[in-house]
Protein backbone atom coordinates (compact mmCIF):
# COMPACT_ATOMS: atom_id res chain seq x y z
CA UNK A 1 0.00 0.00 0.00
CA UNK A 2 2.90 2.36 0.76
CA UNK A 3 4.35 1.98 -2.73
CA UNK A 4 0.95 2.59 -4.33
CA UNK A 5 0.36 5.74 -2.26
CA UNK A 6 3.89 7.02 -2.94
CA UNK A 7 3.47 6.43 -6.66
CA UNK A 8 0.08 8.17 -6.72
CA UNK A 9 1.62 11.21 -5.06
CA UNK A 10 4.76 11.18 -7.21
CA UNK A 11 2.96 10.70 -10.53
CA UNK A 12 0.36 13.36 -9.73
CA UNK A 13 3.04 15.88 -8.76
CA UNK A 14 4.95 14.97 -11.93
CA UNK A 15 1.85 15.57 -14.04
CA UNK A 16 1.46 18.94 -12.33
CA UNK A 17 5.05 19.73 -13.40
CA UNK A 18 3.84 19.41 -16.98
CA UNK A 19 1.59 22.41 -16.37
CA UNK A 20 4.05 24.49 -14.31
CA UNK A 21 7.37 23.00 -13.28
CA UNK A 22 7.91 24.91 -10.04
CA UNK A 23 4.40 24.76 -8.53
CA UNK A 24 4.65 21.08 -7.41
CA UNK A 25 8.06 21.49 -5.70
CA UNK A 26 6.68 24.60 -3.96
CA UNK A 27 3.63 22.70 -2.68
CA UNK A 28 5.82 19.73 -1.74
CA UNK A 29 8.23 21.99 0.17
CA UNK A 30 5.39 23.72 2.04
CA UNK A 31 3.80 20.34 2.77
CA UNK A 32 7.07 19.03 4.20
CA UNK A 33 7.58 22.13 6.37
CA UNK A 34 4.04 22.04 7.75
CA UNK A 35 3.99 18.28 8.29
CA UNK A 36 1.69 17.20 5.45
CA UNK A 37 4.39 15.42 3.45
CA UNK A 38 7.23 13.25 4.72
CA UNK A 39 10.57 13.46 2.94
CA UNK A 40 13.42 10.98 3.24
CA UNK A 41 16.78 12.15 4.55
CA UNK A 42 18.24 12.56 1.06
CA UNK A 43 15.43 14.97 0.09
CA UNK A 44 15.14 16.74 3.47
CA UNK A 45 16.57 19.90 1.89
CA UNK A 46 13.24 20.36 0.07
CA UNK A 47 11.51 20.80 3.42
CA UNK A 48 13.55 23.83 4.49
CA UNK A 49 12.66 27.52 4.42
CA UNK A 50 15.48 28.43 1.99
CA UNK A 51 14.12 25.82 -0.45
CA UNK A 52 10.57 27.11 0.06
CA UNK A 53 11.69 30.68 -0.69
CA UNK A 54 13.65 29.55 -3.76
CA UNK A 55 10.69 27.54 -5.10
CA UNK A 56 8.32 30.47 -4.41
CA UNK A 57 10.59 32.87 -6.31
CA UNK A 58 10.99 30.44 -9.23
CA UNK A 59 7.23 29.83 -9.33
CA UNK A 60 6.49 33.57 -9.40
CA UNK A 61 8.93 34.18 -12.27
CA UNK A 62 7.65 31.19 -14.22
CA UNK A 63 3.97 32.08 -13.78
CA UNK A 64 4.49 35.74 -14.76
CA UNK A 65 6.69 34.83 -17.75
CA UNK A 66 3.87 32.81 -19.29
CA UNK A 67 1.80 35.99 -19.59
CA UNK A 68 4.41 37.60 -21.85
CA UNK A 69 3.72 37.01 -25.56
CA UNK A 70 6.41 35.03 -27.45
CA UNK A 71 8.20 34.28 -24.16
CA UNK A 72 5.49 31.71 -23.35
CA UNK A 73 6.22 29.76 -26.55
CA UNK A 74 9.97 29.91 -25.96
CA UNK A 75 9.48 28.67 -22.39
CA UNK A 76 7.50 25.66 -23.64
CA UNK A 77 10.50 24.51 -25.68
CA UNK A 78 12.85 24.92 -22.71
CA UNK A 79 10.49 23.41 -20.16
CA UNK A 80 9.93 20.01 -21.81
CA UNK A 81 13.32 18.58 -20.72
CA UNK A 82 13.15 20.54 -17.46
CA UNK A 83 9.70 19.12 -16.65
CA UNK A 84 11.01 15.60 -17.28
CA UNK A 85 13.93 16.22 -14.90
CA UNK A 86 11.78 17.78 -12.17
CA UNK A 87 9.10 15.10 -12.59
CA UNK A 88 11.79 12.45 -12.13
CA UNK A 89 13.14 14.21 -9.04
CA UNK A 90 9.70 14.60 -7.48
CA UNK A 91 8.71 10.99 -8.05
CA UNK A 92 12.05 9.88 -6.65
CA UNK A 93 11.49 12.07 -3.57
CA UNK A 94 8.03 10.58 -3.18
CA UNK A 95 9.18 6.95 -3.24
CA UNK A 96 12.60 7.44 -1.60
CA UNK A 97 11.25 6.70 1.88
CA UNK A 98 10.46 3.12 0.86
CA UNK A 99 13.40 1.34 2.43
CA UNK A 100 12.66 -2.09 0.94
CA UNK A 101 13.16 -0.89 -2.64
CA UNK A 102 16.53 -0.93 -4.39
CA UNK A 103 17.85 2.58 -5.27
CA UNK A 104 18.34 1.63 -8.93
CA UNK A 105 14.72 0.47 -9.15
CA UNK A 106 13.53 3.69 -7.46
CA UNK A 107 15.34 5.84 -10.02
CA UNK A 108 14.18 3.66 -12.93
CA UNK A 109 10.57 4.07 -11.78
CA UNK A 110 11.06 7.79 -11.19
CA UNK A 111 12.50 8.31 -14.68
CA UNK A 112 9.97 6.15 -16.52
CA UNK A 113 6.82 7.07 -14.62
CA UNK A 114 7.53 10.51 -13.18
CA UNK A 115 9.65 11.91 -15.98
CA UNK A 116 7.46 10.31 -18.62
CA UNK A 117 4.25 11.73 -17.15
CA UNK A 118 5.72 15.23 -16.83
CA UNK A 119 7.06 15.05 -20.38
CA UNK A 120 3.73 13.98 -21.87
CA UNK A 121 1.76 16.71 -20.09
CA UNK A 122 4.35 19.41 -20.89
CA UNK A 123 4.44 18.33 -24.57
CA UNK A 124 0.65 18.50 -24.67
CA UNK A 125 0.61 22.04 -23.23
CA UNK A 126 3.35 23.13 -25.67
CA UNK A 127 1.45 21.78 -28.68
CA UNK A 128 -1.81 23.32 -27.44
CA UNK A 129 -0.14 26.71 -26.89
CA UNK A 130 1.44 26.62 -30.36
CA UNK A 131 -1.99 25.89 -31.88
CA UNK A 132 -3.56 28.67 -29.81
CA UNK A 133 -0.89 31.11 -30.95
CA UNK A 134 -1.40 30.25 -34.62
CA UNK A 135 -5.21 30.42 -34.42
CA UNK A 136 -5.68 33.44 -32.13
CA UNK A 137 -2.38 35.25 -32.67
CA UNK A 138 -1.62 34.66 -28.98
CA UNK A 139 -4.78 36.39 -27.72
CA UNK A 140 -5.98 33.22 -25.96
CA UNK A 141 -2.59 32.41 -24.43
CA UNK A 142 -3.21 34.31 -21.15
CA UNK A 143 -6.34 32.19 -20.63
CA UNK A 144 -4.25 29.07 -21.22
CA UNK A 145 -1.57 30.33 -18.83
CA UNK A 146 -4.16 30.83 -16.09
CA UNK A 147 -5.72 27.40 -16.72
CA UNK A 148 -2.30 25.74 -16.60
CA UNK A 149 -1.20 27.35 -13.33
CA UNK A 150 -4.54 26.48 -11.72
CA UNK A 151 -4.22 22.90 -12.99
CA UNK A 152 -0.72 22.64 -11.51
CA UNK A 153 -1.92 24.00 -8.16
CA UNK A 154 -5.03 21.83 -7.92
CA UNK A 155 -3.17 18.64 -8.95
CA UNK A 156 -0.39 19.37 -6.45
CA UNK A 157 -2.84 19.87 -3.59
CA UNK A 158 -4.84 16.78 -4.59
CA UNK A 159 -1.59 14.78 -4.62
CA UNK A 160 -0.91 15.63 -0.98
CA UNK A 161 -4.43 15.46 0.42
CA UNK A 162 -6.45 13.07 -1.81
CA UNK A 163 -3.82 11.07 -3.75
CA UNK A 164 -6.11 8.27 -4.94
CA UNK A 165 -8.56 10.77 -6.46
CA UNK A 166 -5.59 12.70 -7.87
CA UNK A 167 -4.27 9.69 -9.78
CA UNK A 168 -7.69 9.17 -11.42
CA UNK A 169 -7.57 12.80 -12.58
CA UNK A 170 -4.03 12.28 -13.88
CA UNK A 171 -5.10 9.22 -15.91
CA UNK A 172 -7.83 11.37 -17.45
CA UNK A 173 -5.36 14.16 -18.26
CA UNK A 174 -2.88 11.65 -19.73
CA UNK A 175 -5.64 10.09 -21.85
CA UNK A 176 -6.57 13.48 -23.32
CA UNK A 177 -2.92 14.48 -23.77
CA UNK A 178 -1.93 11.26 -25.53
CA UNK A 179 -4.97 11.41 -27.80
CA UNK A 180 -4.25 15.02 -28.82
CA UNK A 181 -0.51 14.42 -29.24
CA UNK A 182 -1.26 11.37 -31.38
CA UNK A 183 -3.54 13.47 -33.62
CA UNK A 184 -0.90 16.20 -33.84
CA UNK A 185 1.90 13.87 -34.88
CA UNK A 186 -0.26 11.89 -37.32
CA UNK A 187 -1.40 14.98 -39.20
CA UNK A 188 -0.52 14.86 -42.85
CA UNK A 189 1.57 17.80 -44.00
CA UNK A 190 -0.33 20.26 -46.13
CA UNK A 191 0.70 20.00 -49.78
CA UNK A 192 2.92 22.85 -50.87
CA UNK A 193 2.28 24.71 -54.04
CA UNK A 194 4.89 23.35 -56.37
CA UNK A 195 5.60 24.35 -59.91
CA UNK A 196 6.65 21.71 -62.44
Amino acid sequence: MDILLALCIGVTLSAACGFRIFVPPLVMSAGAIYGDFALSESFAWMGTYPALIAFAAATTVEVLAYYVPVVDNVLDAIEIPTAIAIGTLITSASISGLTDMEPLLKWAIAIAVGGGTAGIVESFTAVTRAASTSVTGGAANPIMATTEVLSAGVLSLLALFIPFLAIVVVFGVLGIALKQLSKFFRRKPTPQNSQY
